[in-house]
């Protein structure tokens, strides 16, 4: 307890005041120097905050590690391309008719169904002839009244002639009683002109088949009044037959230099060979895709119209190609180009060649290799360079 005591009572303080000349006086200073325990903690300080200091200022600034970023791959594999593209088409003949009457009136009979057979001169229908009966009688009388006004025209001249022999008649009479001559000929043959376009007209109420074929459309009824040209049935010609198929944009190039070949749904087991006769130049506005006709060759009478058919487009050569996933392609403006993984897991952009697309991949012919590892996920959040971790899809 007193050595406790001793410890806490403060020690008497030495006022003797510093004089010049004494050790550790400071001028304007009264009190006492600091003693050496004071200077020794006041260098030690300074010592440790130039060690902290210098320690700062040696800190590791290297930047931190690059994170991988996990990508999904699939390695590249070339096989050949099978060459055979199929379309389903419809069969049709070459040449379909549209007919309709060469004169207006109302339909009074109807002689055809769809799908009946006809030869050429056969009715397919009949107008109400009566007005044009009448017209071929009116026409009748008027070249009965031309060819009796004919002859009396001879007649008068000829008596003019004879008395303009004897001098009894004038050059004048004689020229009139020519002009009334010449005039009555041309009256005859006007006459006889519109005769035979009233027994024409006449024909025309009789609408017949212009070819042997098949009706494949009826669009007139008896009872209705039609105007001249309007459709009342359809004629599919007997000959030719072809299939239609609507083809996409990236097969019109090699449809004109593919060998084609159709097989009918009813004997899938027999092929026929074909010829690209006529693609559209202008795709149509719905579908976006190009009518193309190609014609049967050989064709016989299995091949009935309206069946379903399959056109095989087969290229002449050979390529090799890769099947990609739709997901990995991917073009910025520039063209189509994939994100290639190389051995140090760097993303590089490399440009493809595309021949064709599906619903769900994309084949390429040229800029990568057998063994490539493409991106197939998220293409377009990635940039070049960008470090990975690859994995392959479940």
């Amino acid at each position: 307890m007193l050595a406790l005591h001793a410890l806490h009572q403060p020690k008497p303080r030495d006022t003797q005041p510093f004089h010049p000349g004494a050790p550790g006086y400071w001028p304007g200073r009264a009190t006492r120097a600091p003693g050496p325990t004071t200077r020794t903690a006041t260098r030690a300080l300074a010592a440790l905050a130039l060690g902290l200091a210098i320690a700062g200022c040696q800190a590791n600034t290297a930047p931190a590690p690059m994170v991988e970023r996990p990508v999904q791959v699939q390695r590249v594999a070339f096989a050949a391309e099978d060459g055979k593209r199929d379309f389903v088409g419809i069969v049709r003949a070459r040449y379909e008719t549209d007919l309709g009457f060469r004169v207006p009136g109302k339909i009074v009979t109807r002689l055809v169904n769809v799908g009946d057979r006809v030869k050429a001169n056969d009715v397919i229908a009949r107008l109400d002839p009566q007005d044009f009966k009448l017209q071929v009688e009116s026409a009748e009388a008027e070249l009965a009244a031309a060819t009796s006004g004919l002859s009396q025209a001879k007649a008068e001249f000829d008596r003019s002639a004879q008395l303009k022999d004897r001098g009894f008649a004038s050059n004048a009479d004689f020229d009139k009683k020519q002009a009334v001559r010449d005039e009555a000929d041309g009256r005859l043959e006007r006459a006889r002109r519109s005769l035979n376009l009233a027994r024409n007209q006449l024909d025309y109420s009789e609408l017949k088949a212009g070819a042997d074929g098949v009706i494949t459309a009826i669009t007139g009824e008896p009872g209705q009044v039609v105007p001249i040209g309007q459709p009342v049935a359809r004629l599919a010609r007997d000959g030719e037959r072809e299939a239609i198929v609507a083809l996409p944009e990236t097969w019109l190039a090699d449809a004109r230099k593919a060998t084609a070949s159709v097989r009918l749904w009813s004997e899938r087991d027999r092929s026929f060979k074909a010829r690209l006769r006529e693609l559209s130049p202008q795709a149509d506005a719905a579908t976006r895709t190009y009518a193309a006709r190609f014609t049967i060759e050989d064709a016989d009478d299995s091949v009935a119209l309206g069946m379903t058919a399959t056109v095989t487009l087969a290229h002449a050569e050979e390529t090799a190609v890769a099947r990609v996933p739709l997901s990995a392609v991917l073009n910025r403006g520039t063209g189509a180009s994939v994100f290639v993984v190389d051995d140090q897991k760097i993303l590089a952009l490399r440009p493809v060649t595309i021949s064709s697309f599906t619903e769900q991949a994309a084949f390429v012919t040229a800029g990568l290799r057998d063994g490539d590892e493409v991106v197939t996920l998220g293409v377009q959040k990635l940039e070049p360079g960008l470090k990975v971790r690859t994995m392959q899809p479940r």
